[in-house]
């Protein structure tokens, strides 16, 4: 039997996650402000962190409506720093 986790780190802790699939890869998305996180939630045979780190940078553009400043994490929890300052209206996870 194959598990996977994806419980948020404690800032993204009881905001419910939007789902998104990017070029194969699947995530998990939750934004607090101008931070959000992704989760990679399916298999992917050891996958460099470079393709699934610009995979991710889409879907955080997707959810939040904000451009991506930059990402750091691994290939499996990857955190993402947002400008929003361009008066775009961003999308919030439901409370």
């Amino acid at each position: 039997m194959l598990t996977a986790c994806n419980t948020p780190d404690r800032p993204f802790r009881g905001l419910t996650p939007t789902r998104v699939e990017v070029d194969g890869s699947v995530f998990d998305i939750r934004v607090r402000g101008e931070f959000a996180e992704a989760i990679r939630v399916n298999p992917q045979y050891a996958p460099r962190f470079e393709p699934i780190r610009s995979r991710a940078a889409v879907a955080f553009a997707q959810v939040s409506g904000c451009r991506v400043v930059g990402v750091l994490g691994d290939q499996s929890q990857m955190t993402a720093n947002l400008d929003c300052s361009d008066g775009s209206k961003r999308k919030l996870p439901p409370p």
